[in-house]
């Protein structure tokens, strides 16, 4: 399927214990390179995570971010440390003893002494949520996908429009080529009879002057393996594999014959044809930047 390799996809998964958000973002590379951006508690499931992203996009470069928000559900009520609040109260009362001060130290004094009330760690198997964190992930990858394909499906349509006009253009330098030979050979007829001045004329000479030009300028086959990188360029924009890189040597291609054609030429009409085509090709070679 013809796909971008721009897009942003998200997926969210809650449970008991917190929320998952899962957010990829893609953009242009040569080659497929995903990172992964984890909590730390989560790390151990990193390698998971890029090989489900991997499992469906080959290419472009890839950040993934997961981020995880407990819930307060999943902590353990604060709890008193007993020891520490002992140590406190019979403190309070040497002091109340030597002082002459009351002896009952109210409760909310004790606890309200650094470290009589801790906040106890919720203990979290992080392997339980694991499910969860790939399901979050599979949604991200999905949504990003679907914004690929879609903006696959207008690549697509540039690029085939693209590839139309090119091959009109190289169609009419075809059909332009063997009237440049006819009109070489009309105009150095005309020269030759205003140089010789009614003097009797070559025509074996004049004739192997035009087979010469028309050695020189033959373009065939250029023009035929032109044809067959348009009929290769075709195909490969309906493979069920990424295309991205066939296309781009496809286009490396069809410009070096394109370059050919313009340095054999000597007639203006078919070099304004060749400029043409050279600068559409360049259209079509910054949008297959971005195909997958």
């Amino acid at each position: 399927m013809f796909k971008s390799m721009t897009g942003y996809g998200k997926g969210e998964v809650n449970t008991p214990n917190g929320n998952f958000l899962v957010e990829i973002r893609s953009v242009n590379h040569r080659y497929g390179e995903i990172s992964v951006r984890l909590p730390r508690s989560f790390y151990a499931f990193e390698n998971e995570v890029k090989r489900l992203a991997a499992s469906v996009l080959k290419r472009g470069k890839i950040d993934i971010s997961v981020q995880w928000d407990e819930t307060a559900a999943a902590n353990t009520a604060p709890y008193l440390d007993m020891s520490v609040a002992r140590g406190y109260y019979e403190a309070y009362s040497r002091l109340a003893k030597e002082l002459n001060l009351p002896q009952d130290a109210p409760p909310s004094f004790i606890m309200s002494q650094k470290g009589v009330m801790k906040e106890a760690v919720g203990v979290l198997d992080e392997t339980e949520l694991q499910p969860q964190l790939l399901i979050a992930v599979q949604g991200a990858v999905s949504a990003l996908d679907s914004m690929r394909i879609r903006e696959g499906e207008a690549l697509l349509a540039d690029l085939q429009a693209r590839r139309r006009q090119v091959a009109e253009w190289a169609a009419l330098i075809g059909e332009r080529t063997p009237q440049v030979v006819i009109e070489y050979r009309q105009k150095l007829k005309i020269r030759l009879e205003q140089l010789l001045e009614g003097a009797e004329m070559d025509e074996s000479r004049l004739s192997q002057e035009v087979a010469l030009l028309a050695d020189r300028c033959d373009i065939t086959e250029e023009l035929v393996r032109l044809s067959s990188h348009f009929k290769q360029f075709d195909e490969a924009l309906f493979s069920s594999e990424p295309v991205g890189r066939k296309l781009d040597f496809l286009m490396q291609e069809m410009n070096r014959e394109v370059n050919t054609i313009g340095s054999k030429s000597n007639d203006a009409g078919i070099t304004s044809l060749v400029i043409q085509i050279k600068a559409e090709m360049e259209k079509m070679r910054e949008q297959i930047q971005n195909v997958e």
